[in-house]
């Protein structure tokens, strides 16, 4: 196998990651992505189908991945552990406790793959990456997993919320719209029903939540558009 047969092996091997990490992509970010013409990345998707990728075109949008189609577990590389490492030395302080264990839950499930030697060299730099911040780890929330899904499945969602400012605790429906961190503490941007506007929620300071099965129109808005409007009110 000649210099070109491996780099063309490794693109069609990135190709099918990246397949699989969006819902969908169209030829010209695939090609923006990997620095080639866009006949190059016709000739890769056929060859990808020759090799029994089920790949499907949808007409004049991208190509896509037929649903349940998974490849295997993905070898990471010592520095691309060391990063996975470093990153959860950081979220083990973070404050919400769902967070916390979502993420742990995910990089056993990634160590579960390593290389033996790689394994013990990410365990040995896991006991000597430490975070200064929260260092007693306190939790005070535990409400970030369900509101993430709550985002992404587009579902309204009834909470009780404390506000410290005039000591009073109210009952809201509100359209989860972002996620915005602040070193280990959360926001939510949400739709508030009873205010008719966007309002930002600490976490910590919602007190119980229930997500409803009734959904929303998700929000034409984008996140910049919504610090515009935030600022403009400042």
């Amino acid at each position: 196998m000649n210099e070109n047969d491996i780099k063309r092996l490794s693109r069609l091997t990135a190709i099918l990651t990246q397949l699989q990490t969006k819902r969908l992509l169209t030829a010209n970010e695939l090609a923006q992505k990997f620095s080639i013409s866009k006949r190059t990345i016709y000739r890769d998707i056929k060859a990808l189908e020759q090799a029994g990728v089920p790949i499907l075109t949808e007409e004049g949008k991208g190509y896509t991945l037929m649903d349940g189609y998974r490849i295997p577990p993905v070898m990471f590389s010592e520095n691309e552990a060391n990063a996975l490492i470093t990153a959860e030395q950081l979220i083990l302080k973070n404050k919400d406790a769902s967070f916390v264990k979502d993420y742990t839950d995910a990089v056993n499930k990634i160590k579960s793959v390593l290389r033996n030697n790689t394994k013990e060299k990410a365990n040995l730099l896991s006991e000597r990456i430490l975070s200064g911040q929260n260092w007693e780890s306190n939790r005070t929330s535990n409400n970030l997993s369900v509101l993430q899904l709550a985002l992404t499945n587009f579902k309204l969602v009834k909470i009780r919320y404390y506000a410290p400012d005039n000591n009073q605790t109210t009952e809201r429906i509100i359209e989860p719209f972002a996620i915005y961190t602040t070193q280990e503490n959360w926001l939510l941007i949400a739709l508030c029903r009873l205010r008719n506007d966007y309002r930002a929620f600490r976490l910590e300071r919602i007190e119980s939540l229930f997500v409803q099965n009734e959904t929303f129109v998700p929000h034409k808005i984008t996140f910049e558009e919504y610090i515009e409007m935030a600022q403009k009110k400042c």
